[in-house]
């Protein structure tokens, strides 16, 4: 994912290669790091879609962020004893483990590369503010349709051909979890946004007819533009 946003030198893409040489299968509805466990390793999503959550006191379900191929897990773990959050496969995944001592090892080595790694953590912080704000602030609609960009434009950066047709690949469940509603109040809202003829729906796809529009209508800004990565350290 590093690769997306900063050409990568020689040395670098070595050293990211270094923290994948372990990969481990994990299949789907596993979890593999779950909250107030402990834990030792970090991992990077080599394939699939994974989540993070949190279950609330009343024992339901709070997506937190889904993960992508290139993503790295468990970051925050790194700093806690015991994990802020359960990470589990939403589909059959691959992901590499490394040591959180392998960490420590990059940021001395490639400074660079623990830069990424706090721009990235901020991407999500920033990202993930947005949704707080939407959860109390907009309409079921609008949560809904800026998932659903959200997880277009995420696809889209682990594959350039996916332009404005997806596939959803989560159960109106766990959109209801991301965004704060029942699945029935999803399907309501995925419906509505079918009918106004913002998205189409077939066979577990999602297209975006209108994309402007929906974009308005969930007051959506991507977080993965914008960037101002001019301070960064040169790369060693």
């Amino acid at each position: 994912m590093l690769s997306h946003l900063i050409d990568l030198s020689p040395v670098e893409q070595r050293a990211l290669e270094k923290l994948e040489e372990r990969q481990r299968q994990v299949r789907r509805g596993a979890v593999l790091q779950r909250e107030n466990e402990g834990c030792n390793e970090l991992y990077i999503l080599r394939k699939g879609l994974m989540m993070s959550y949190v279950l609330l006191d009343d024992g339901s379900r709070q997506i937190l962020r889904f993960l992508f191929p290139g993503d790295m897990l468990g970051v925050s773990s790194a700093v806690y004893q015991e994990a802020p959050e359960t990470l589990a496969a939403l589909s059959d995944c691959v992901v590499c483990p490394f040591d959180r001592a392998a960490l420590s090892d990059l940021m001395l080595d490639h400074p660079r590369l623990a830069a990424m790694v706090l721009v990235y953590s901020q991407i999500e912080r920033v990202a993930l503010t947005d949704r707080l704000a939407a959860l109390g602030r907009t309409s079921a609609k609008a949560r809904v349709a800026a998932l659903l960009i959200e997880l277009r434009n995420r696809l889209h950066g682990t594959d350039k051909s996916i332009t404005n047709a997806f596939t959803l690949g989560l159960t109106q469940e766990e959109v209801g979890d991301a965004t704060g509603l029942t699945a029935v109040h999803v399907n309501r809202m995925l419906r509505q946004l079918e009918e106004e003829k913002l998205i189409a729906r077939e066979n577990g796809r999602v297209t975006l007819l209108d994309e402007r529009a929906l974009a308005r209508a969930a007051n959506y800004v991507n977080r993965y533009e914008g960037l101002d990565l001019g301070w960064l350290p040169k790369p060693r």
